[in-house]
């Protein structure tokens, strides 16, 4: 990955430099929802946005690779190391969340399903539709998560983010732009987001919509299965048809490689099995483009993210 070999000192000499809390060589597999997969060589728990933003900028001065794990659930490791500094947001600034009138202010770890059902609490309106979406509010952000009944980026009002060269910078509704499982934050790290909100006196209606929106991913998911969501982007702009559609049509249900298999549930998840590798998952991924590939003639994008690893290291 184009680090020498004193790289991991240098990134614990740095971290030791700004007070930091941090272990070595963590598996990560049980931080993410598949539970399989590589190790971090540096694991970072930064205090606030402040630790953060000298982290960042210092790694960016020393070209150290950074990662930022929220909740896992979008989330592969392969096997092998992943390099550099994987910083997880657990401290409280960025755990911790406020309701202030009509808007939600969280931490960029915050955990959004926490977040949906404080605002329904609050007679708010706007994320019920994002009900059983896993992920932490700079996931949901970052990649402006949604479903069937609606995404995260209409009810963003500002966040708080900071630059890959350390500058802490707020950006507001007119500098933020979002679409399809995409966001202009980039190469930005997410501090802090504010939401706004709709309030309603019929608070009766928006539990309702909660428990509707979670039954019928209940019936259509498989949630109880191990999986990292939905395996791959709906192709919107060259076909009408659903990922999960396509590949179903391609025959591809059931389709099996060591541990890891395309539900039977829902096309587009792939579930891993007990005794599954990531290394499975990823062979399951590569088959389903091809053969979606050979029968749609429809190129699918992974809608999964797969952090690089150095395979084979120590």
């Amino acid at each position: 990955m184009g680090m020498g070999t004193d790289a991991p000192a240098n990134a614990c000499a740095l971290l030791d430099e700004l007070g930091a809390t941090y272990e070595r060589d963590t598996p990560l597999g049980p931080l993410t929802w598949y539970g399989v997969g590589g190790v971090a060589r540096t694991l970072a728990h930064p205090a606030n946005t402040e630790q953060l933003a000298a982290l960042v900028e210092r790694c960016a001065a020393a070209s150290i690779p950074v990662h930022v794990l929220g909740k896992g659930a979008n989330l592969l490791v392969p096997e092998g190391v992943v390099e550099g500094i994987v910083i997880v947001l657990d401290a409280p600034p960025f755990r911790t969340f406020a309701i202030d009138a009509t808007r939600i202010i969280a931490g960029g770890g915050a955990d959004l399903e926490r977040i949906i059902t404080a605002s329904v609490r609050a007679g708010l309106a706007g994320l019920e539709g994002l009900a059983g979406i896993p992920a932490s509010v700079g996931g949901a952000v970052r990649m402006n998560a949604g479903g069937a009944y609606g995404e995260i980026g209409p009810y963003v009002e500002s966040v708080t983010a900071i630059e890959p060269d350390g500058r802490i910078v707020t950006l507001d509704r007119a500098q933020l732009q979002f679409t399809y499982r995409h966001s202009n934050i980039g190469e930005r790290f997410i501090a802090a987001a504010t939401f706004a909100l709709s309030p309603t006196d019929d608070q009766p209606a928006l539990r309702e919509k909660l428990k509707s929106v979670m039954a019928y991913k209940k019936n259509s998911q498989p949630m109880a299965a191990s999986s990292a969501g939905c395996a791959f982007k709906n192709p919107k702009k060259v076909s009408p048809k659903g990922a999960g559609q396509l590949i179903d049509e391609a025959g591809l249900k059931g389709l099996r490689v060591g541990g890891a298999e395309v539900s039977n549930v829902h096309a587009n998840f792939i579930v891993l099995h007990p005794g599954g590798a990531a290394s499975d998952v990823l062979s399951v991924m590569d088959e389903v483009q091809k053969r979606v590939a050979a029968h749609h003639g429809i190129a699918l994008e992974r809608e999964v993210v797969v952090w690089p690893t150095n395979e084979g290291a120590a």
